[in-house]
Order: C-alpha cells, then structure tokens, then sequence
C-alpha cells in the first residue's frame, strides 16, 4: 500500500463533538504553554498611569517592559523602569534611574548632582525643569534613586527613598500605543 491510499489515523474519540473539543483543548493548551512563560518572564504590558512622567510618557500610553533585561544586567542611569510602590506593592510606578548603587546622589538649587557632579538632563527634561528638594543620600549595594521626569508631580525616591533591585520589574522597552509615538527606547549617555 503507497502512502497516498492509507487511511487516515483513527480520531482520539469516535464522537466528533468529543474530537472538536479535543482538537480545540489542544490548541489552548499549546498556546498557553507559549504565552504564559513569555507574559511572565519575558516581557509584559504597562499601561501608564498618572503624569509623573509626561511629557516623555503620557498617561494612558501603552508600553511593553522587558522583564529579561534585569536578569542579565544592572539597571543604568537614565533607563526607564516600572518598578512597586515599595508603600503599596499592589500599585506600579514607572520612574526614570538616576542614582546607582554606592553614589552619593544630592539635590540642591533645584539640580541633581551624583558624587558631586551636577547631572546633565537635558535629553530628557525641559530647559524650565526643577528638581525641588534638599536631600543628598549614599546608596546601598541594592540601591536605586528614582525619579519621575514631571519632577513637581511625581512620588519618587525624593520622597519613598531609594528602591532596591527587587522591588523593579523591568525597563521600559517600547512604546506600543498610540501608534503615532510608537518607538523603541535607548541609552543615554550621561558623561559622568
């Protein structure tokens, strides 16, 4: 017998309602497999809430965070991070790393200064932009200081204090609506 005239392999069940229901248990499954490793691991969406961020990131704006990223490597200055509230681990924020691990990170006459060098913002800020506050902080070995970039509507480590590593989830990695501002995020580089 050639293999165009054998018969075609037996159903798993002999009722075809019973077989649709499998094939289609099948499908959801398989997919399943796919999708919730990815959605949990991978990457997952944010939908931006507030404006502590604007004009940069606008409420209602879609974004997609890559969780892989802070598995491979530290966060760096200047990336955009989702990160807990560490006061309400039910809530997200989405902040901007300013300070690293072991810096010394200072507000004062409205600029922010790492070990005492005055941070250049000005890729990401308006030139009007002020930094309010009196504070100047030495990071710990886990610590990150935050902030959002609409620095006069924003709760941020000038107020909550730093973060550690574990409360980020991962960094902004594109913008996926509207489509009109879709782009995919990059480094900055600060020249510190």
């Amino acid at each position: 017998m050639d293999k165009k005239n054998q018969p075609a392999p037996a159903p798993f069940f002999k009722n075809k309602y019973l077989n649709f229901i499998w094939e289609v248990a099948k499908v959801v499954i398989i997919s399943l497999a796919i999708i919730i490793p990815i959605r949990y691991f991978l990457i997952q969406p944010f939908y931006v809430k507030g404006t502590s961020m604007e004009p940069n990131f606008k409420q209602y704006e879609y974004l997609i965070i890559n969780q892989l990223a802070y598995r491979l490597h530290d966060p760096v200055r200047g990336e955009v991070v989702v990160l807990r509230n560490p006061q309400d681990l039910s809530q997200f924020f989405i902040k901007r790393v300013i300070g690293l691990p072991g810096e010394t990170v200072e507000v004062k006459n409205r600029h922010v200064y790492i070990n005492g060098k005055q941070l250049d913002e000005s890729t990401y800020l308006a030139s009007d932009v002020e930094t309010w506050g009196n504070i100047k902080t030495t990071l710990g070995s886990n610590q990150y200081f935050v902030f959002g970039d609409n620095r006069a509507a924003s709760l941020d480590s000038r107020i909550i204090g730093p973060i550690t590593r574990e409360e980020i989830i991962g960094k902004a990695w594109l913008r996926a609506w509207p489509f009109n501002r879709a782009v995919k995020f990059s480094s900055i580089n600060y020249n510190l």
